[in-house]
């Protein structure tokens, strides 16, 4: 047993016994332990780095994960960590692991001590006077959290409509929802972070007006705040149901932390949910509510869930999947009407319902960008370095549409990592860094115990191939268009998930295509 928990730890104690050194070969990784820690060996050319071995997002096994050559990338949920210093340099990983002292004795390699984090230093190049954070969320918070700990020491103020401080948000329709996971997990920082590191946080406030020509912002409550530079992180917001009875109080859509709360609260008198919506979303949803023990029905015009996006095998294994936990679907159908008890659907059909969540999209908040005089097509046009038309306002987030390197077209995505890691790039180059934003999109979904990842972005896709057998749970699909992969989907697959995003991210087609290559 170890010290780390009570958790048994893996592989050589590398402070009294060491590994050998012909163990690991340049490019490779090698799970030990130093002082009751699991650590991770990494060679990278002559030198071999000694580093956490538990990525400090939701703790994923990192010797699982990749090693790219530059970064340790986290099979779960894709955080990338350098091993030179322990830096998260991607998200959704904020905090960064331990790093160690390493030597050579005798052929063996062994840890002698933990070493601490080199101090932050802000870059050289002129920076501004101040940013202003329009928006609370993701994009908002990664892009916060970076500007100090690059060391930015001006003011930074988040401006956010919500009532709560910046939180993980996939997690209210996943672990939360199903009552697997405590409040506690929820904010990605606890508020005293926010007054320790002179962060400016100011929930339940709305920015009413940009004023790009003065470099000001107007609130509702009629202050007015001039900034350096502005991050515009908008976010989106859930499109409605417009039918007879859609805003009664057992009606719910869920985009924020407090309708979590209210969906939670309501599940526990309700016997009978009606989902509207078979999107990621909606099927997390019911499988969260079927978790809780609801009678739960999903209704939604698709033929097949999710047939779209994942295509028609990937989308049939989701709703068999479903239908073996429970949950009956109503496909083809749309809700005409809601009461107090039911949900009346297109054909008649009537549908117990004492609680509704709608699931059926959302629509990117754009009304400041437009009214701002922002460049907009489908999105906030922003360039490589995420800087919108006007030059000193970038954006981030569900918002924007951005030139994506690997696939050759604008994108705009909402993804929840995509936003983080857009808010960090945004953060160094609002403090001229100049690095441009080329991480390929990911996602994962979780439908009771099986994952979902996903990674690239197929808006649209004329072919999807199967590696593996979807219902083995082992598999990968890629979707082409053009006969060039654009996407690939996986399940238990989660190495060649993360060697398919590190080819992308390189532009390498013919590497992403080798990843798909059988076993």
């Amino acid at each position: 047993m170890s010290e780390n928990g009570g958790e048994s730890l893996s592989g050589p104690d590398l402070r009294t016994v060491g590994a050998a050194s012909s163990e690991l070969p340049d490019g490779g990784m090698l799970l030990g332990h130093f002082n009751g820690e699991p650590v991770l060996l990494v060679r990278k050319g002559t030198t071999v780095h000694a580093m956490g071995a538990k990525c400090t997002h939701y703790g994923g096994p990192l010797a699982e994960g990749l090693f790219d050559g530059s970064v340790v990338r986290c099979p779960w949920h894709h955080a990338c960590f350098r091993p030179e210093t322990g830096e998260a340099v991607h998200a959704p990983a904020f905090d960064p692991v331990a790093c160690y002292s390493t030597e050579k004795r005798g052929g063996r390699l062994f840890v002698n001590q933990k070493l601490s984090a080199p101090p932050a230093h802000a870059p050289s190049t002129s920076v501004p006077s101040s940013v202003i954070i329009v928006g609370g969320g993701a994009a908002g918070f990664a892009a916060a959290e970076m500007l100090r700990r690059l060391g930015y020491e001006r003011p930074v103020t988040i401006i956010s409509g919500d009532d709560a401080g910046p939180y993980d948000r996939p997690n209210i329709s996943k672990d939360y929802l199903a009552g697997k996971a405590p409040e506690e997990w929820i904010p990605l920082r606890p508020l005293d972070w926010y007054q320790q590191t002179k962060i400016d946080l100011l929930t339940g406030r709305r920015i009413v007006r940009l004023i790009p020509d003065a470099r000001a912002v107007g609130l509702d409550d009629g202050r007015r705040l001039e900034y350096g530079a502005l991050l515009l992180a908008t976010g989106a917001s859930p499109v409605k149901l417009n039918v007879a009875g859609a805003d009664l109080p057992h009606v719910f859509t869920l985009r924020t932390l407090r309708d979590s709360r209210a969906i939670i609260e309501r599940a526990t008198t309700a016997r009978h949910a009606v989902v509207v919506g078979a999107s990621f979303i909606g099927l997390e949803v019911a499988a969260s509510l079927r978790t809780r023990g609801l009678d739960v029905h999903v209704v939604a015009p698709d033929e097949i869930p999710m047939q779209r996006v994942l295509g028609p095998e990937l989308g049939r294994f989701v709703r068999e999947l479903h239908e073996q936990h429970g949950v009956q679907f109503h496909l083809g159908q749309t809700v005409t009407s809601i009461t107090g008890k039911s949900a009346t659907l297109k054909n008649g059909t009537t549908l117990d319902a004492d609680l509704v969540v709608v699931g059926i999209g959302v629509r990117p908040n754009l009304d400041l960008a437009e009214q701002a005089g922002l460049r907009i097509d489908r999105g906030v046009l922003v360039d490589e370095y995420l800087r919108t038309s006007n030059p000193h306002i970038w954006a981030a987030g569900d918002i924007v549409r951005w030139p994506d390197r690997y696939s050759g077209t604008s994108l705009r995505v909402e993804h929840w990592v995509v936003a983080e890691q857009q808010g960090q790039a945004a953060a160094r180059n609002m403090l001229g860094l100049n690095q441009p934003y080329a991480a390929v999109p990911f996602f994962w979904s979780a439908h009771y115990d099986v994952t979902i990842a996903y990674v690239g972005a197929a808006p649209e896709w004329d072919e999807a191939s199967v590696t593996g057998s979807i219902p083995d749970r082992d598999c990968l699909v890629a979707y082409r268009k053009n006969g060039k992969i654009v996407a690939v989907a996986s399940v238990n697959r989660d190495v060649e998930s993360l060697r398919v995003q590190a080819a992308m991210e390189r532009g390498d087609a013919v590497a992403v295509e080798a990843c798909l290559r059988p076993r």
